[in-house]
């Protein structure tokens, strides 16, 4: 028997690599959903030309109010919802699957709705008897999984700063570019110096560095680890979150940007995604195929003593956007080999260790370091 796993947004930026990643899968059959079937059935029939692997194409509606249904018809028992942006969108997804009995998992980094999510959707997926995991992504997902890694044997966290870093001519996708200016001047509540401070989205520029990357401007962006790390790590002192793009230029752009918005001058910055994301092309030949990404802990072993650690990754050939969809991958062939997860809805916060993600580093030539910086 095999496990029916649909992918909304299957043929996507992030839908169709987890589609491909899963498509050698053969304890999974695949549906490809969306609301382009032309698309959702290419799709389905490339990976089948490739694997043999039985993949469906499939137009569905999951804003409609019969989706629930929609997802018993097609005996599905697995929906990973990668259609973005999360910021600002609702539950009625998630419910749709407690309602049709079956397993969540989604990539989003809102914070209101990654934070939210279990306070809301515990009581359904617990009746249901099914799991409904959110932020299985690069964050939470793989960022919670390094911070366990470089802090283990510690007694106490001082601070956590981490840093991603894409490649200039990586795969964008309009939903990313919306989801990021959504909160573009907007103030973030932030843990710093042990209390809760206010800064502005893609503003704060400070330089960042990188192992195998060149330092970069990384600017302060809002996600839903800046809200739940303070508590699930103790942290003493600050949690802070920046996203540094390769040509220097972008990112003062965003700056600026955050800057007009914070004056009143323009009120909706993820109106611009669709001419930003084309228009990002144009500094291509000032970037690289690079990108990476960094994880900074301090704070006292089990000895005492003070100590500060870093991890990078690198991640070249424009491979990077296969980060965000790891944690998903490996959660759905976990539940698609029998694994029992108690019932309930949760983030993604340590249902990963760093080491389930090796096998999937190599596979994209991936490079990691552990520096000893304190």
């Amino acid at each position: 028997m095999t496990m029916r796993v649909m992918v909304l947004g299957g043929y996507g930026n992030f839908g169709a690599r987890i589609v491909r990643a899963l498509a050698t899968d053969r304890a999974i059959t695949l549906l490809v959903a969306g609301r382009d079937a032309l698309a959702a059935t290419a799709l389905a029939t490339e990976i089948n030309l490739l694997h043999q692997s039985g993949a469906e194409g499939v137009a569905v509606d999951a804003r409609g109010s019969h989706f629930a249904q929609t997802l018993r018809a097609h005996r599905v028992e697995l929906l990973i919802h990668t259609a973005g942006p999360f910021q600002g969108q609702d539950y009625m997804v998630a419910r749709a699957c407690a309602e049709a009995g079956i397993h969540y998992i989604d990539l989003a980094d809102g914070r209101r709705f990654v934070c939210d999510f279990a306070s809301a959707l515990q009581a359904p997926f617990v009746a249901a008897g099914r799991v409904a995991i959110t932020g299985a992504s690069t964050v939470p997902a793989l960022s919670s999984a390094v911070v366990d890694f470089l802090t283990l044997g510690w007694s106490h966290i001082h601070s956590i700063d981490i840093c991603i870093a894409p490649a200039q001519t990586a795969p964008r996708g309009v939903a990313t570019l919306e989801a990021v200016l959504s909160y573009c001047g907007v103030s973030i509540p932030v843990w710093r110096s042990g209390r809760w401070q206010d800064l502005a989205g893609w503003a704060d520029l400070q330089r960042v560095q990188f192992v195998r990357l060149r330092s970069r401007l990384g600017a302060v962006c809002d996600i839903p680890d800046l809200e739940l790390f303070p508590a699930h790590y103790q942290v003493q002192d600050c949690v802070e979150f920046r996203a540094a793009l390769e040509v220097a230029l972008s990112q003062r752009a965003f700056a600026v940007l955050a800057w007009l918005r914070q004056r009143g001058v323009l009120r909706h910055p993820a109106s611009l995604a669709r001419l930003l994301n084309a228009g990002a092309k144009v500094f291509d030949p000032l970037g690289s195929a690079l990108g990476g990404m960094v994880v900074r802990v301090a704070g006292v072993n089990a000895d005492g003593g003070s100590v500060q650690r870093a991890w990078h990754i690198a991640a070249d050939n424009d491979h990077g956007p296969e980060i965000p969809c790891m944690a998903a991958v490996l959660l759905a062939r976990r539940l698609a080999a029998g694994e029992a997860m108690a019932p309930g809805a949760r983030a993604c916060v340590g249902l990963h260790t760093l080491e389930d993600f090796a096998p999937e580093f190599a596979k994209w030539g991936m490079v990691t370091d552990v520096v000893e910086e304190g």
